[in-house]
């Protein structure tokens, strides 16, 4: 899993750990170093940790004046040990909410697993951002989305058609937005 890297082509245009507002604002990372692990996997010391112990993040871009940011995730989802979504929603997506960020488009192809809990995050999160936003989930794996389904959280995360195969590296970060912002206006509209 260490070589598992998150995406870095945007790195010019965006880094978190740069950006003032982000979550993870003047974060260092080693390169050599690989202290972060997912059970005894250790991960690249590239992604964020957030306070679960099986879930790592990287906010590959945000844009406070179109209010939407990309975070791709790694590992395991496990709301029902961890609460997981309780840490995402309290350490990252609140503070970008308070910034103008109402649009989540979170890549999730290396989501190992889910396992869920009670939904009240999930509801909460899609209280934040509906009057102004949605969370979009692209590329999940078929048997997480079928965990998300069971879980009833297809009500507040929108996947499913051309989101679950999505092919998002060949877009710049604006380019990506516009193609999920279309998918989203014509599901939501």
């Amino acid at each position: 899993m260490q070589e598992l890297e998150p995406f870095y082509r945007w790195r010019d245009m965006y880094q978190s750990e740069q950006d003032p507002v982000s979550p993870f604002y003047e974060r260092e990372y080693s390169e050599f170093e690989f202290t972060n692990q997912i059970y005894n996997y250790v991960i690249h010391p590239q992604w964020d940790e957030f306070g679960s112990p099986t879930l790592y993040l990287k906010i590959l871009f945000a844009d406070y004046q179109k209010g939407f940011a990309v975070i791709e995730l790694l590992g395991e989802w496990n709301d029902a040990i961890h609460n997981d979504v309780m840490f995402l929603k309290r350490e990252v997506v609140e503070p970008l909410n308070v910034n103008g960020i109402f649009k989540f488009i979170l890549i999730g192809e290396n989501v190992l697993n889910f396992h869920s809990s009670d939904d009240s995050y999930y509801e909460e999160w899609f209280q934040d951002v509906e009057e102004e936003g949605w969370i979009a989930a692209i590329n999940f794996q078929p048997h997480v989305l079928e965990e998300f389904k069971k879980a009833n959280i297809d009500y507040y995360l929108n996947f499913g058609g051309e989101l679950d195969e999505f092919n998002w590296r060949k877009f710049n970060p604006m380019q990506l937005y516009t193609e999920v912002q279309y998918v989203m206006t014509h599901r939501l509209g």
